[in-house]
């Protein structure tokens, strides 16, 4: 087994997780998805020569998420179900709706650098655009965040 691969992927599961749950809207389609990925990133370590990295194990994430969705779901989700306790603020259900109500692409975008705190280039290897579109596609979901929560 590729050291890399038990670094970078089970170091990271819980934001694989993470961005599994905003692309399904759902905790068990996501834990679905995040055991798939999982398993296409252990075949694709033994056979690639690159290394494991975040990026790349998000990568696998998002692709296995977009394969799943359009697999199981043909018609994508409006809105992602409350993440957190029942008890949630009002503001905090707003935020999650209005994020969830984003076009994917741009979902994504906003998820990977606000939420998980990727960087520009990680975000375009995962998304696998360039670093101007991540960054026009980060101040578009803003502006539309701030619009929306207005």
């Amino acid at each position: 087994m590729d050291p890399s691969f038990r670094t970078v992927v089970l170091a990271h599961l819980d934001t694989a997780y993470n961005l599994a749950l905003w692309l399904t809207g759902s905790h068990r389609d996501a834990e679905e998805v995040v055991q798939k990925s999982v398993l296409s990133a252990f075949r694709a370590s033994d056979r690639s020569g690159k290394s494991n990295t975040r990026a790349r194990w998000l990568l696998i994430v998002r692709k296995t998420a977009d394969s799943w969705l359009s697999e199981n779901r043909p018609v994508p989700v409006a809105e992602v179900p409350d993440i957190a306790d029942m008890a949630v603020a009002e503001e905090q259900r707003e935020m999650r709706g209005a994020i969830a109500a984003l076009p994917v692409p741009f979902r994504v975008t906003l998820v990977l650098r606000d939420i998980e705190g990727l960087d520009y280039r990680e975000i375009a290897d995962v998304t696998e655009v360039s670093i101007g579109t991540v960054m026009s596609r980060l101040a578009w979901a803003r502006e539309q965040l701030v619009a929306t929560l207005s």
